[in-house]
């Protein structure tokens, strides 16, 4: 059984992602085993696509950028991050993410 990308924890919602930096465009592409696959319009250097991440999500999310940390896999691809705010549940997050993804 595969873990879910997203899931909700006390302070609001946890998410996988699985990040393609170096894209074109910043967007979400679906989800690939039990991760949110994002492509990301930055660079990985110099923390420019951890940057580019948290504000995407952010933006996505309709939550202050500092509401978004990313917790494990700074320097990795695959991420786990944290949205601190209690009123979004994992099936707004669900809908706000995946709105865009075919």
């Amino acid at each position: 059984m595969s873990r879910d990308w997203c899931t909700g924890v006390p302070t609001g919602i946890r998410i996988t992602t699985h990040i393609a930096p170096n894209a074109k465009k910043s967007e979400v592409t679906g989800v690939l085993d039990d991760a949110l696959k994002i492509r990301l319009q930055a660079q990985p250097i110099e923390g420019k696509a951890n940057e580019a991440l948290i504000r995407y999500l952010a933006d996505m999310l309709d939550v202050p950028k500092s509401a978004v940390t990313i917790t494990h896999g700074h320097t990795n691809k695959r991420k786990i991050i944290e949205v601190a705010s209690p009123g979004l549940s994992v099936d707004d997050a669900r809908r706000l993410l995946l709105k865009q993804s075919v």
